[in-house]
């Protein structure tokens, strides 16, 4: 073999060099020498945050837009071009658009029944994925989502942007330090009005026709393609369970986020599970609980959760609070609490004096850390990798099933079976105390308790009482060729 001269081996090493490149094109930093070119799939109202925050950042390009209603499609792309003078691509159906292999990234913001399925497609197609919150629509697709990620080498960060706020940072270390003694609870709170406007569903023995820029079988995608009863396509779908989780998978995933992160962060499920409450005081189509209690048995401290849709009171339009906040969290520590949510929050002692306050910044550099760690491929870089979405959607989702399993009972009933649980209890009282001012009728329309439910937090299922009934919810069927598949 004759002996290669200094520039014939320079020369071969970068042909070897680009061989590799093409067999391996998830090998390489992405965006390290230029642009990262995102798309933006789902551009509702969240989405179309997404096309602006996105494209506003360094480095940063939008370069395509997708959605089942041509007329989102349509109506961002004539903004998007009007307001950075660029043109963008179009899609009506994310499997063409994850056919090009120019974008690196998407960002969805499409109904939670899609979030799974689109982020393993879009691994599977290598590109990485910003994916809103919840992160699934059931417990066993969360976990298909971080099976593809992992196969494929991907970023995929979830959209609970609080997790980049540098003031609950700092509260939750100062608490896990144990600078208020040991944790005795972490409460979150979703009082959010759904009274009216977005709260309402209305709707008709149907079936209504969908508008007619939606591709129907596409919007339905993993759903069942089920008629449509309600007068308002879009975002109305939180309410129905067939695309939705109701506000505890919408609104409260954040604050469900918050209560688990404050507690230390438990990387499983909650070994049990129980709900109260109930769909009361509104007379809609809407399927999903408006008022719920959901308890987390975790040890050493519980998790306990609460949703209100209902004003403080009939006729008014201002909500609940507990210890000042309507949506967000409160952690009781031995020696004090702390109260806050997006932005940060206060330390208080026992008599309800103000101690130390966290400020942050509501987690606004949450896109911006999503970029930094698409460039540097680290999912150690994440500040909400898909797994710690998964954990905390999948939360929602056991509160959901106990809830779908229960039964209507009265509310001395309900008492005599949370015995001698004095949180539980004490979200109860405080529940019936809240619908008695809303002038809820408990005779006509009785509040539902479902089971307490036992998780086997390995294999993320069901065991014991119940277990069978429970499990049954844990996945879905799903509509070809919209499947989440067993093997990712």
């Amino acid at each position: 073999m004759s002996k290669l001269t200094r520039r014939e081996f320079i020369k071969s090493s970068v042909a070897a060099g680009a061989a590799i490149a093409v067999l391996a094109p998830n090998s390489r930093v992405r965006g390290a020498n230029n642009d990262l070119r995102f798309a933006v799939v789902g551009t509702g109202g969240q989405g179309g945050g997404h096309v602006r925050y996105f494209n506003e950042k360094k480095g940063v390009r939008v370069v395509a837009i997708c959605d089942a209603d041509k007329a989102h499609v349509e109506s961002k792309t004539r903004d998007f071009e009007k307001k950075y003078g660029q043109k963008v691509k179009t899609y009506i159906d994310v499997r063409k658009l994850l056919e090009d292999k120019s974008i690196d990234a998407i960002t969805s913001a499409t109904p939670n029944h899609w979030h799974s399925l689109v982020t393993i497609w879009a691994c599977q197609a290598g590109k990485d994925v910003y994916i809103e919150k919840p992160v699934s629509h059931n417990i066993w697709e969360g976990r298909k989502a971080i099976e593809a990620a992992r196969k494929y080498d991907r970023i995929v960060q979830t959209g609970t942007q609080k997790r980049s706020d540098q003031g609950l940072m700092e509260a939750f270390k100062y608490m896990q330090d144990g600078k208020m003694g040991a944790i005795k609870w972490s409460r979150g709170f979703c009082y959010k009005p759904r009274f009216s406007g977005n709260g309402i569903v209305n709707g008709t023995n149907g079936p209504i026709s969908p508008p007619e820029t939606v591709d129907y079988n596409l919007w339905c995608g993993p759903a069942e393609m089920a008629p449509l009863r309600r007068k308002q396509l879009h975002y109305k779908w939180h309410w129905v369970w067939n695309t939705g989780n109701g506000d505890l998978g919408n609104q409260g995933i954040h604050e469900m986020d918050l209560a688990r992160w404050a507690l230390g962060g438990p990387e499983k499920l909650a070994p049990r599970v129980i709900s109260i409450g109930g769909r009361l005081g509104v007379n809609d189509a809407g399927e999903t609980a408006n008022t719920q209690i959901i308890f987390f048995d975790y040890k050493p401290a519980p998790l306990i959760f609460e949703v209100r849709g209902l004003p403080r009171k009939k006729g008014d339009r201002s909500m609940d609070n507990f210890r000042g906040t309507r949506i967000g969290i409160c952690v009781q520590c031995e020696d004090g609490y702390f109260v806050g949510g997006g932005g940060g929050g206060w330390t208080y002692d026992n008599s309800g004096k103000k101690i130390k306050q966290f400020s942050g910044g509501g987690g606004g550099g949450h896109h911006q850390n999503f970029i930094d760690a698409v460039r540097s491929h680290k999912v150690s870089d994440l500040n909400s990798d898909i797994e710690k979405g998964h954990i905390s959607s999948a939360l929602c989702h056991m509160g959901n099933v106990s809830h779908c399993i229960g039964k209507k009972m009265p509310a001395s009933e309900i008492k005599k079976a949370i015995g001698d649980n004095a949180e539980l209890m004490d979200s109860f009282e405080r529940m019936l105390s809240h619908l008695n001012a809303n002038e809820v009728d408990l005779a006509k329309e009785p509040i539902t308790m479902g089971p307490m439910l036992t998780m086997d937090t390995t294999k993320e299922k069901f065991v014991g009482e119940y277990s069978d009934w429970a499990n049954m919810y844990v996945a879905r069927n799903y509509r070809e060729p919209f499947v989440v598949p067993e093997k990712v």
